[in-house]
Formats: C-alpha cells, structure tokens, sequence
C-alpha cells in the first residue's frame, strides 16, 4: 500500500506506507510519551466522549487504509487535558504528533516556541490540502513568527443560544432575539413549569464551570466586549474582562444567578453533567455551540423515549442598541496546532511523512469517516443527497471520538436528515459576517506567554466569586488591579507595541 501524499505542482515520489521513525521503537510504555514498541506514528489526540473507541476498530482500520500510515491513538479526556499535556510537555514524553488545543495556555505556547515541535510554515506549499488553508487562519495560528504545528480548521463563529422550543410552546411565550427578553424567558422557565409535570424542578440557564472562558463571553460579547482582547479608544490591546461592557454583562448575569434562573452549582458543574442536566430537562436555556441541539435531542431520547425535547436555535441576540456581534469561539477560526516532535520526527523526510498523513486527513474520503462514519454501517445516503445514521450507540462508540480530531470542520458540510443539524451549519456559516475576533491573536507577548495562565486564573477565580456572591464589583476590579504588577500591564503594553509595529 503507497500513501497518499499528494505534492503540489508535481508528482511526488512514494514514499514508505509507515513511518519509519527512529525514537518509535525507544520502548516507552508510558500512555503519555511518544512512540510505543509497534513503530506506528503516535498521535495524542483529546476524547470529546464517554468512552474510548476500540483502536482495531473500523474506523481506525480504514484511516490505515486511506492514508497508508500506521498510527496509534493516545487519547486524552478533555477535562483532564491541561494535566495531561502539560505533564507531557513538561518531562518531553510527548507522542510524534500531538493536538494541542489550549491557545492560551502558557506551557503550551512556550512549548510551541522551545524548538520541541517544527515549524512547518515551510514545507506547507508541497502538500495538496495543506497549501490550501487560508492564509487569515496562518497568521492566527503563528507564535512568535513560526507555524507550530498545522492549524486546525474551524468555522469562525460557531455559538449562540439554545432555547427549549416546546417550553416555550408550552408558556405561549416566542423565541427571544434581545437579553432583556431572555431573561423573561429564564424566569419563566424557572418559575412557570414549562415542562407541565407540577413541580418545581427546572430552571433557566444550564451553565458549568468554564462560563469565565466559554459561554460567558458569547454574553460579554453581545454587551459589546472582545474576543478575549480589544483595541480600547485609546488605542491599547487590553484584556476583554477589564472592559465596561464585560462588567456590565456580570451584573446581568449575577441577576439572572441571584434570582434563582441559573443552575446554582454550576461553577462546579462539568461539561458531562451540564449536558446530562439539560437533556433531563432541568433547564432550558444554553449558551454554546448551534450544533449542540442535535446531541441534547439524542441524549434526552436515549434516557426519556417518551418525552421529547425541542430547541430554537437563536444566532442573532443583541443588547440594547448594539449592533449585532457574536464573538468568535475557535479563536478567529483556529482550534489549536497539530504539532510534530522534532525529538522523535528526526529527519525533513520524516517530518514530510507526517505532513502528508496530516494531508490525507484533509481529503473528501477520511472527512467523511471521522465526521459520518462507513457508508452501510453508520450512515446512508438517499436520493436526495441526506445522510442520516444507522444505529446512533454505534455511531456514537465507533465515530464520533474521531470527529475532534479532524484537521478541518468544514471539508464537506453534509445535508442531515436532521433539522437542527442543517439550521446550525446555516447559522454558523451566517455569523462569519458578525464575528468578532481577537486582535492580539497573531501578536507576540513575552510577558503573555509566561503569565497570562496565572493571570487568567486569577481574573476567573474573581469572576466566579462574584456570580456566586462572594465579591462584590470592587472585589473583582481589586482582582485585577492586583494582577497589574505581576504582569498585566506588560502584557497590555507589549501587545499594543505589536499591535503599532503591525499596523503602523
């Protein structure tokens, strides 16, 4: 079998159907560390799901198939990725190729910089798929100057807000399109027994532990706050969550907790138990991916078959007379580097066999794999073009671990037998016009790679103190100010230099 390496602007010579790479065979067992004793590529990839697919499975086996690349999954659960990866990193244990998806993390970015993965900004031109990838994404995803590992593709916006449609039929109450008539609906559905079983068992907003970096900002956003950092009027990059529109969006948020139309517990909640809680219907409005309605449905099914649930996907929410806006959730359309170990990939032609692996993911063919599965076995295809799945467990045991593992979300955008499936990529692909990115994103801070971690936790911890009651504004605002001198101010002064040399 050849593997598929596709070079651009001739024909390349085939090259072998596995990697060869020296470090494979170093005999390191550990689950964390590159290499194993099979000789096969290693990829650390994260795990989005319950459970782990079976690495002789179907579609790993036709991965192997397609690319000609023997590899080994080491997979990681996303909750646990930070320890993980940093523990990798740290004592250099790291596999041949590793998904590194925290943007921001300081270990990460000073990994990326510490000649422990190759800038492959060089070698992108020879590849089909890879000299393909828009150079907006490119200049978002360097650090430092050099290109880190291969982007991964995402659409730009991919959030908005996830209303219980059959509650709200069930109220007489229409979608809300403005926060003011968001909360009303919260209320309601804390106070009003949407679900119409008697008891007072259902609230409004499910959140989780991660609103200060995730769901939160989607609302901070349609205050009029950045995606993380802003150009201010003064003209500095400043941190988003020193804004006024930030801390005005806290004070609705903290109503919306004091009265009781919030899960109460969600700064301990995790993203399983947020999902569970929603699709037992203990509340019915979330802040997160428009694809999300489609896995709520399926997942209340699977533990209710005689209750369904509904949902109105909402991509257009606005506060008072600012402009419609949705802050980008994939960090300007990048999802983090796949990185290739220059200690265990070696040699240029090595790092050319990985490079055309990582291509080969990026055809119609394997697309279609990690995201649909095998044709007959997961899903089919009628006449008209819409996929629709078998046998949802199996789907979701033997494909969708792989979905988040794909170079690229938007290869092909498949019709779905699914409605809610076919509105959220319409909607997606509608906020690129609203999308609001970071400026700081492609700029370098020295300060920013070796604090904004610290700080970062720091700002969160405060933010999760005063949604709970614990601090008040001034509390939160003395949070900050406290983080001033440990580096804050270098960060803001360094990024808006780099800002000025960029732009003139």
């Amino acid at each position: 079998m050849t593997h598929r390496k596709r070079i651009a602007g001739g024909t390349a010579a085939v090259l072998a159907a596995t990697l060869a790479l020296a470090a494979c065979g170093s005999g390191d067992d550990d689950s964390s560390g590159g290499g194993g004793d099979s000789g096969a590529l290693t990829w650390m990839s994260m795990l989005h799901t319950p459970t782990t697919p079976d690495p002789d499975g179907p579609i790993h086996e036709a991965l192997v198939d397609y690319t000609g690349t023997d590899f080994e999954m080491q997979w990681v659960p996303d909750a646990s990725k930070e320890e993980k990866v940093n523990a990798a990193l740290a004592s250099g244990t790291i596999a041949d190729l590793t998904s590194l998806t925290q943007i921001d993390s300081t270990t990460v970015r000073n990994a990326l910089t510490s000649g422990m993965f190759w800038d492959v900004e060089p070698y992108l031109s020879e590849f089909d798929n890879l000299s393909q990838i828009p150079e907006a994404t490119l200049e978002v995803a360097r650090v430092d100057g050099g290109l880190y590992g291969v982007p991964f593709q995402k659409p730009i916006a991919r959030y908005g807000v996830l209303v219980r449609q059959d509650w709200l039929d069930n109220l007489g109450l229409e979608a809300p399109h403005t926060l003011d008539e968001l909360a009303d609906v919260a209320q309601a559905f804390t106070e009003d027994d949407p679900d119409g079983n008697g008891q007072d068992d259902t609230t409004g907003f499910i959140e989780r532990a991660e609103s200060f970096s995730l769901s939160f900002r989607i609302i901070a956003g349609y205050f009029g706050a950045g995606d993380k950092f802003e150009l201010d009027d003064e003209g500095n990059i400043v941190p988003a969550f020193t804004t006024d529109a930030w801390k005005e969006a806290m004070e609705w948020y903290r109503e919306v907790y004091e009265n009781g139309w919030m899960n109460q517990e969600f700064v301990t909640m995790q993203k399983d138990n947020q999902r569970d809680a929603i699709a037992r219907g203990e509340g019915g409005i979330v802040i997160t991916g428009l694809f999300e309605a489609r896995g709520y449905v399926e997942l209340a099914e699977s533990i209710d078959p005689e209750t369904p649930m509904e949902w109105a996907q909402i991509n257009d929410m606005t506060y008072g007379d600012v402009p419609r806006r949705i802050v980008s959730d994939t960090n300007g359309g990048m999802g983090g580097w796949l990185a290739i170990n220059t200690q265990t990939v070696e040699s240029e032609d090595d790092l050319r066999e990985v490079l055309g692996f990582i291509d080969s993911l990026l055809d119609e063919e394997p697309f279609t794999l990690m995201t649909q599965g095998i044709e007959g076995e997961h899903y089919e295809v009628d006449e008209d073009g819409v996929y629709s799945r078998i046998n949802q467990t199996q789907w979701e045991q033997e494909v969708q671990p792989y979905a988040s593992s794909r170079p690229a979300d938007n290869v092909i955008i498949f019709k779905s037998d699914n409605e809610l499936v076919n509105r959220a990529d319409e909607m997606m692909a509608e906020n690129d016009e609203y999308a609001v990115v970071n400026p700081a994103q492609s700029l370098t801070s020295e300060t920013y790679d070796q604090q904004w971690s610290t700080i970062d936790q720091t700002v969160m911890d405060a933010f999760n103190q005063y949604m709970v009651g614990d601090l008040d504004m001034a509390g939160y605002e003395a949070a900050i100010d406290a983080t001033r001198s440990q580096g804050l101010d270098d960060i803001i002064t360094e990024f808006t230099e780099a800002y000025n040399s960029v732009n003139g």
